[in-house]
């Protein structure tokens, strides 16, 4: 039934699944002594709404804030250089991001069935959306994907059912299978001439 906590100054990590599954918790303080938060550290945190990474993390783990269903709204500080798999999954309650500009890619399911997310900044570091990234994020509308990026990988955008349109950066070389599949509101979609390969269904 823990509601609410305060980490002291000293503190430097979090190992995995610290607080996983504390879903009165709705308020926590992190340190600016804080370093790294492990895998699945606040999964399940049901009833968390927000919290502030402190400048100093470098990564967010896979799965970190999996299922943190009324969760909305997260500072990522600039010194994040990686966003694990599945670290947002289901937080349907979170409806904007802004991504830091050292990472370079967005990994698996990273925003799987993120309901609410309606807007995310994306930095021109980012290379790659890998597969399943934004899968189901059925309030999404409109995205802006940086020049930079060169793949999307499989089932990235799938069922985005509220995706109108959507303008592919000029260095993408690649399409992954159902990339755009069932996304039954785009009625527009610019391919860029390095495109190589449009996979199996890719707007099925």
């Amino acid at each position: 039934s823990l509601v609410s906590i305060t980490i002291p100054e000293g503190v430097t990590s979090f190992e995995n699944g610290a607080f996983g599954r504390c879903s009165s918790l709705t308020s926590i303080s992190l340190p600016n002594s804080l370093a790294s938060i492990g895998e699945y550290a606040f999964a399940r945190c049901s009833s968390l709404v927000s919290i502030t990474l402190p400048e100093g993390i470098s990564n967010i783990e896979n799965s970190t804030f999996i299922w943190c269903t009324e969760l909305t709204n997260i500072t990522l500080p600039d010194s994040i250089t990686s966003i694990g798999e599945r670290a947002f999954q289901e937080c349907s309650s979170l409806t904007s991001i802004s991504i830091p500009s050292k990472v370079t890619s967005i990994e698996a399911g990273t925003f799987f069935m993120c309901t609410g997310l309606t807007s995310i900044t994306l930095p021109d570091s980012i290379t790659r959306i890998e597969d399943y990234a934004f899968n189901r994020c059925i309030s999404l509308t409109t995205l802006s994907l940086p020049d930079s990026i060169t793949s999307i990988g499989d089932y990235a955008f799938n069922l985005c059912i509220g995706l109108g349109s959507i303008i592919l950066p000029d260095k993408l070389t690649s399409i992954g299978e159902c990339t755009f599949s069932e996304c039954i509101s785009l009625a527009y979609v610019t391919i860029p001439n390095g495109v190589t390969s449009i996979d199996y269904k890719a707007f099925y």
